[in-house]
């Protein structure tokens, strides 16, 4: 990617960020693909959530804002060896979505550096989302648009290669119920007592994919070396090295070029409150669920029971 065209994107983030509607914390991020095409997104609440819940409410123990990353990686066609420029230092969840995704290279404006919030979250951002990318692969650097000068933050060995222990399993089959429910009750059986989602994607030629991912660490950590379960078991606050089973298959559809068939979307328990909310961005109101009564915590059944309630998602409990 040329100069001018990283300039050009972080520019694109820096006019948009006073758009976004949050009050206080204002965030707005480009993706620049491999075909120098720019797209941008701030932090918004999406518009079920904003109508029929409002700005002020949590939605269980998550905003009901999509970040200002994620926005703008679901807003893309492709964001695999993309780079991704963004007004402010990224909170960890957005770390786990941009390693999910694909994304090479991430540009941080410099005065984001400056902004009261980075002196609140600075912690989390070098403790947490920057071992994050780090593990991941990707390069971070800190861009100066007016003095036209780009400052490394890391960049990983050449010949680094981030452990991923597991993959995504993917199936072609047909745009069918039957298809769906059978891919269901195959992998809800093999991975049993396993947090799974399962959905339907297609490509620009129509055909379509099945993708089943499993909660696992993000990518670069691996479940089978005991100084990385060491260090997920020692997460604090209110983030975890662990990427949930839905925002892996919201970010792989973008990675892989993929559109999310809006009616298949299974998950094998209650979704986490943030995954409902970043699928409600994406375009959901309606999914299938495994176990209606399991979630990783509380907040999940609080999450599902507002989002129902207001009219926001429909949720269908899958028969076995």
């Amino acid at each position: 990617m040329s100069q001018d065209f990283l300039f050009q994107a972080m520019q694109k983030a820096v006019d948009i960020v006073n758009d976004s509607p949050h009050p206080t914390n204002k965030v707005a991020a480009s993706l620049l693909s491999r075909g120098n095409k720019i797209v941008s997104h701030t932090n918004y609440w999406p518009a079920p959530i904003a109508n029929n819940i409002g700005l002020g409410c949590r939605i269980g123990n998550s905003s009901g804002t999509v970040h200002a990353e994620t926005a703008t990686i679901l807003t893309a066609e492709n964001t695999q060896g993309a780079g991704m420029f963004i007004t402010d230092p990224f909170c960890p969840n957005c770390a786990k979505n941009i390693a999910e995704a694909g994304i090479k290279d991430v540009y941080i404006d410099h005065k984001g550096f400056e902004k009261d919030f980075w002196e609140r979250r600075s912690g989390c951002f070098k403790n947490m989302s920057m071992e994050i990318v780090a593990r991941a692969g990707i390069s971070v650097f800190r861009i100066h648009r007016k003095d036209r000068r780009i400052d490394t933050i890391h960049t990983p060995d050449v010949n680094y290669i981030p452990k991923e222990d597991s993959p995504l399993e993917i199936e072609q089959g047909p745009k069918s119920q039957d298809f769906f429910e059978m891919l269901i009750a195959h992998k809800y059986a093999h991975h049993y007592n396993r947090k799974i989602a399962i959905g339907l994607a297609e490509n620009s030629d129509g055909t379509v994919f099945g993708i089943t991912s499993r909660v696992h660490a993000v990518t670069g950590y691996s479940l089978t070396n005991d100084n990385d379960v060491d260090m997920i078991l020692q997460a604090k606050e209110r983030y975890s090295f662990m990427q949930e089973p839905i925002n892996r298959y919201l970010m792989a559809c973008k990675r892989l070029g993929l559109t999310p068939l809006h009616d298949y979307l299974f998950c094998s328990q209650v979704p986490s409150a943030r995954e409902m909310v970043n699928a409600v961005g994406a375009g959901f109101s309606k999914l299938h669920l495994g176990d209606p009564f399991k979630s990783r915590d509380q907040s999940g059944i609080q999450a599902r029971d507002l989002l129902r309630d207001k009219g926001v998602m429909t949720f269908v409990t899958f028969k076995k």
